[in-house]
């Protein structure tokens, strides 16, 4: 009965997770497919049989050791697990199970690569924003990523991440979603401003038409003048840059899993 719960227990948390296999060694895309065609749908599919066509007896029996590990990170929720067991690219996978211990980043610069302004925070409904000369902090951004599974950004494994990593001597370890990615396996290209029109994604009025290059402006009028206005609409729009990126990933990363799965996105 209790193995039974406990099955039922990964199944619901698991979700696209629980069907995914490119955590195993040398398995991509294509042995995936294969596995899903022999009816091989779910970890617990994998594990109730004995000999997978393409796969020797000692390798298959390495794959149980690291799906029935899998499984119990699963259950215990270890997302660090995942962050290091799947290949960055395929992170996304573990949206489903995570989304409500996300954490949505962005971050604005002054021009640099070296020049953090300001960090925003998001989990998806409220913001936390750190800015410099106020509250940008090593030690208040780790407390706040300790809180969360997942991280989401757009663009953020090529800027964002590696820059906060350099800035502040840390390294990030939990699973990182980077939805520049996702779209674009989608043939969703272009900035996050474009891709949202794109989506039909609002944003406020007041920022709507705002680019990177205008935050660094307003960056640079706020410590210029002093007048923080310049400095509330930057944080305004680092706001707008992290409350999008939620509903831009329930949008394109479950149409992801379709086009992977089953073959047919919607975009």
């Amino acid at each position: 009965m209790l193995g039974a719960l406990l099955k039922l227990l990964v199944f619901i948390l698991g979700g696209m997770l629980q069907e995914s296999f490119v955590l195993l060694p040398k398995v991509r895309l294509r042995f995936e497919q294969m596995l899903w065609a022999q009816s091989i749908k779910s970890w617990d599919d994998f594990l109730s049989i004995s000999k997978i066509n393409g796969m020797g007896t000692t390798r298959k029996q390495r794959c149980d050791e690291i799906l029935s590990d899998a499984a119990h990170n699963l259950r215990s929720q270890n997302a660090r697990f995942f962050a290091k067991s799947l290949p960055f690219s395929e992170q996304w996978r573990l949206f489903n199970t995570f989304k409500d211990e996300a954490l949505y980043l962005d971050i604005e610069t002054n021009g640099y690569h070296s020049g953090i302004t300001v960090i925003g925070l998001s989990d998806g409904v409220e913001t936390k924003t750190l800015v410099k000369g106020f509250n940008l902090d090593k030690n208040i951004l780790q407390k706040e990523l300790e809180k969360y599974k997942l991280i989401v950004t757009f663009n953020g494994a090529s800027f964002d991440v590696p820059i906060i990593e350099r800035y502040f001597g840390m390294k990030f370890d939990v699973p990182h979603i980077d939805l520049r990615f996702v779209c674009q396996r989608l043939g969703i290209v272009g900035g996050l401003k474009s891709i949202e029109k794109q989506m039909e994604i609002k944003r406020c009025e007041e920022v709507e038409h705002m680019s990177g290059q205008d935050a660094i402006y307003l960056w640079e009028m706020w410590r210029s003048t002093g007048d923080r206005e310049y400095l509330e609409k930057l944080v305004m729009y680092n706001e707008e840059d992290i409350l999008n990126l939620k509903p831009l990933a329930k949008m394109v990363i479950p149409s992801l899993w379709q086009k992977t799965r089953y073959g047919a996105g919607k975009f």
